[in-house]
């Protein structure tokens, strides 16, 4: 097979197997405006490219040329669908595609199209790549822990190959090196909920909403163990307002003085849903709010819109709009 990284040595036009093809120019139109300056190995690449897809010709040359292309254009889809359907014509190993790809992916580990290709391979190998494909995404996050395309891949492969039984134990590793890694939150979140292993939501709530707690306590600047918290009770209203940990949480962040922006998040959002707040939650939010701009007929709910106006500038006009949208019967 061709070189994989677009760097062929000798132009195609000079190769003798290339000897019979009448290369395809790209059609720019009589009258182009703006044509690409395109680099002359890349535009030979191409032009050799569309003669033989137009011809339909599902050789081994082709496969070669399609490797060529990619090496130059990995994104280029059109490339990509053409080379599987050479690569099913010629009954190709499709393990030693795999191994083209690991080399092709890790060169262009955001590439869309490159992921698209190493899933039809997976398809095609079946439940026993699982493991393959899970150890080979593992790789890429030690280049980029939160590539988007990676952790599609990945969760792709357990819903549609299998894999779980480790998983759990895999989002608390990377959780524990780098607490701050939102994909590794997010998929913590993916596994107990999708897992066939661990029971569901419901089952793992207890446990996990004290493993989001001692994060938070540990980090209350951290967004991550606070959105996971707030997903544990996902669709579970009662629940959310029925378990004690949660405004509690929320009062020791409040009461500490600093880092509390996650934690009057939270709270807005349970007085939202009928949360009945105690004195010491009242005397914390007003010690907060501004007095200048607080009457006393304020009720906790406006008071703690206001703080955070103040202390996330940001999205001071989305807190203004929370503020404004008040449930009428909210404390």
């Amino acid at each position: 097979m061709s070189s994989d990284d677009g760097e062929e040595c000798l132009p195609l036009s000079q190769r003798p197997e290339w000897a019979d093809v009448r290369p395809v120019p790209q059609d720019d139109g009589p009258k182009p405006v703006v044509p690409i300056h395109y680099r002359e190995n890349f535009r030979e690449a191409m032009d050799y490219f569309r003669a033989v897809y137009l011809a339909d010709e599902r050789s081994l040359r082709s496969l070669n040329l399609t490797s060529e292309v990619i090496g130059l254009n990995p994104g280029n889809y059109t490339v990509w669908h053409f080379r599987r359907l050479v690569l099913e014509a010629l009954n190709a190993d499709l393990h030693e595609e795999r191994d083209y790809v690991d080399r092709v992916a890790e060169r262009f580990p955001k590439n869309y199209q490159i992921w698209h290709h190493r899933r039809w391979l997976a398809e095609k190998l079946g439940p026993k790549a699982a493991d393959k494909e899970l150890e080979f995404t593992k790789k890429i996050f030690t280049i980029d822990a939160k590539n988007y395309h990676t952790w599609s891949h990945r969760q792709w492969v357990l819903l549609a190959l299998g894999g779980w039984d480790d998983e759990l134990d895999y989002c608390q590793k990377l959780i524990e090196n780098d607490v701050f890694n939102n994909s590794a939150w997010n998929q913590r979140y993916f596994v107990i909920t999708k897992s066939p292993l661990l029971g569901g939501l419901q089952a793992m709530r207890e446990s996990e909403v004290s493993f989001a707690i001692k994060a938070i306590l540990t980090n209350p600047q951290n967004e991550s163990p606070w959105r996971y918290l707030r997903g544990l009770y996902k669709g579970d209203i009662e629940q959310l307002l029925s378990d004690n940990q949660v405004p509690e949480v929320c009062l020791q962040v409040l009461k500490s003085g600093r880092n509390f922006l996650f934690a009057l998040s939270m709270l807005l959002d349970l007085l939202c849903f009928g949360f009945q707040p105690s004195d010491e939650f009242k005397r914390i939010v007003e010690g907060l709010t501004n007095s200048e701009s607080s009457s006393s007929d304020t009720n906790l709910a406006t008071s703690v819109c206001n703080v955070l106006e103040t202390v996330d500038p940001l999205r001071a006009n989305y807190w203004a709009w929370r503020r404004r949208t008040l449930p009428s019967m909210v404390c």
